[in-house]
């Protein structure tokens, strides 16, 4: 594994903060705006990534794109399109039928 740059830690860094600032919005039934509860999702399905960035360890890629997925098929985002668009692929998470 590479170094980790500075620019990578500041923006695993950052998604971690943001994830602990939205925490309260997770969940399918939340009452806040929807844009709000799908970034909380988002962030949410990305951070244990970024703290394998921060711990200089190596987090697993397949388990945060199905995380994703699954944020997308709960609450009708698309940003695992957005992902599979820059040649990320994008499994549909265990048990959805879309596998």
């Amino acid at each position: 594994m590479q170094p980790t740059t500075d620019r990578e830690k500041i923006l695993a860094a950052s998604l971690c903060e943001i994830r602990s600032l939205l925490a309260g919005y997770l969940g399918s039934h939340n009452e806040a705006s929807l844009e709000v509860r799908q970034a909380a999702h988002l962030a949410y399905a990305t951070h244990n990534l970024a703290q394998s960035v921060l711990e200089g360890s190596q987090g697993d890629v397949r388990v945060c794109l199905s995380a994703i997925r699954a944020a997308d098929e709960m609450l009708g985002s698309e940003f695992s399109k957005t992902l599979a668009a820059l040649g990320l692929e994008v499994k549909a998470s265990p048990g959805s039928g879309g596998e």
